[in-house]
């Protein structure tokens, strides 16, 4: 929704650092996953430092695509790898929250995020599979900007079980908006 609504907003703001930035987008990928991967070792012990280290690896992650698109460089392996990418990165994420949560004795809060993270799976799923069947799914409601602002925003704030239950019910009304969507689509292509 974030993505689908601002696009590529931050395009030009950025032009002008994208322009001096020397290095080929994907290093930039590789290190703003680097950098989340130990926002989720942090985030199991520190909730706080970790959502300041995760919000520092998804900044690095919007702007690989911002120095991708001013500079030329995008391609469809840049693409593919950043979305591979996510996908361990919200797993570690929520791995990480789940066993914070867990550690500090709230165990309703760890299955919340582990749910939130099945949800943020079907998610990515649908999107791939109905691209493989030609259908375009970027409809819903919670995709992953969504959710990494409401993460980090729970874990800045100590709400981050409040976050989570919103989280967890937003994914899967996402992932059914998607189905609902392949089938319309497939039912007027008949």
């Amino acid at each position: 929704m974030i993505g689908a609504r601002l696009g590529h907003f931050y395009d030009k703001p950025l032009e002008p650092l994208a322009r001096k930035v020397n290095f080929d987008p994907n290093i930039i990928t590789v290190t703003g996953f680097a950098v989340t991967v130990f926002g989720a070792f942090v985030i199991s012990m520190y909730l706080f430092l970790g959502g300041l280290v995760i919000a520092v690896g998804s900044l690095l992650d919007m702007f690989d695509g911002v120095v991708a698109r001013v500079q030329g460089k995008e391609s469809r392996f840049g693409a593919f790898l950043d979305s591979v990418l996510d996908r361990y990165a919200d797993a570690l994420i929520f791995i990480g929250v789940a066993w914070y949560l867990g550690a500090h004795g709230d165990h309703t809060g760890a299955l919340l995020s582990l749910g939130t993270w099945l949800g943020a799976f079907v998610i990515s799923y649908t999107r791939a599979r109905a691209e493989g069947l030609g259908i375009e799914c970027t409809t819903g409601i919670m995709e992953r900007p969504e959710r990494i602002v409401f993460l980090v925003f729970g874990a800045l704030t100590g709400w981050i079980v409040q976050m989570l239950w919103i989280m967890l019910i937003l994914t899967h009304v996402t992932a059914l908006q998607r189905v609902y969507h392949v089938w319309r689509s497939m039912k007027s292509a008949e």
